[in-house]
């Protein structure tokens, strides 16, 4: 039986439509959610993402404010800058891109935004908050992730859930999230003995190392669900997961394709961290 195909970009543009209908909603109160984003510097992949998060906030009613930053741009202004987002009550949620240009301490930036603006989730305090069980805002991608398990009604109690890759912006998250519902979570990273073996005895595995194809197909327990964080580019126009895709897809009862899968979920979930801060703003009034 072939698996399910978790469509990341049906669900993010059902994600979006509950949005809009709810900024709607705020505005004819008088209210305009807000977000804003930094660019420092000239990447194409991030002016491009940067691009993309802007047309979809404005299309979904809500207010956008862009600052687009030379690279010379001083550690001190860009601080400054964020200081500036942060005392302005239009704005409710604050995403500064990375990478940052190699002069300007990353740390010392993401912390200088109020976690109660940090539309990514990546502020220690949003971190600690998660770790603790009780999120405010979540880091976007491993959200993303908890939004596609409750759109296929996956039920993650008692369930053995593997997460390959720990980094700070999906696997630890993601691991917390799952913990938080009860899953049994195993974190695996590029020193874990018997990977295939760890991989094999999961109801869920959650891919996200960024190596091509690393967790192959006979790895996964047959009615397994995988989901697959990785992007990764393979020669001049294919991409591919950290999944071997094919042939994870004749074991596992559901599956995220590569792309189209979790990458959508990103820039929806963005959104609604912006959206549920500017009503946690509203309610604190």
């Amino acid at each position: 039986m072939a698996a399910r195909i978790i469509d990341g970009k049906a669900i993010a543009a059902k994600v979006r439509e509950k949005i809009k209908s709810t900024v709607a909603l705020l505005k004819a109160k008088g209210f305009t959610p807000g977000l804003a984003v930094v660019l420092v510097g000239d990447d194409p992949a991030s002016r491009v993402y940067v691009g993309m998060k802007k047309k979809i906030c404005v299309e979904l009613g809500m207010y956008s404010a862009d600052h687009e930053l030379p690279e010379s741009t001083s550690e001190a202004e860009l601080l400054a800058l964020i200081g500036q987002l942060n005392a302005d009550e239009r704005v409710h949620g604050i995403l500064v891109q990375l990478p940052l240009p190699a002069h300007i301490d990353t740390d010392k930036v993401l912390e200088a935004i109020s976690p109660m603006k940090d539309a990514d989730g990546f502020h220690p305090y949003n971190v600690g908050r998660l770790a603790i069980g009780k999120p405010i805002l979540q880091p976007c991608t491993p959200y993303g992730v908890m939004v596609m398990l409750d759109e296929i009604g996956y039920d993650l109690n008692g369930k053995e859930v593997v997460v390959v890759g720990r980094s700070n912006i999906v696997g630890k998250p993601v691991a917390l999230m799952c913990l938080s519902r009860h899953a049994t979570v195993t974190i695996c990273h590029s020193r874990t003995k018997d990977l295939a073996d760890v991989v094999r005895r999961a109801d869920v595995v959650i891919a996200a190392v960024g190596k091509p194809e690393m967790v192959k197909g006979d790895w996964i327990k047959p009615g397994a669900v995988v989901i697959d964080v990785g992007i990764n580019r393979v020669g001049e126009k294919k991409l591919v997961g950290d999944v071997e895709y094919a042939a994870a897809a004749e074991r596992a009862i559901a599956i995220t394709p590569v792309p189209g899968g979790v990458g959508p979920m990103t820039i929806a979930m963005l959104l609604q961290n912006t959206l549920e801060s500017a009503q946690r703003t509203i309610g604190g009034k």
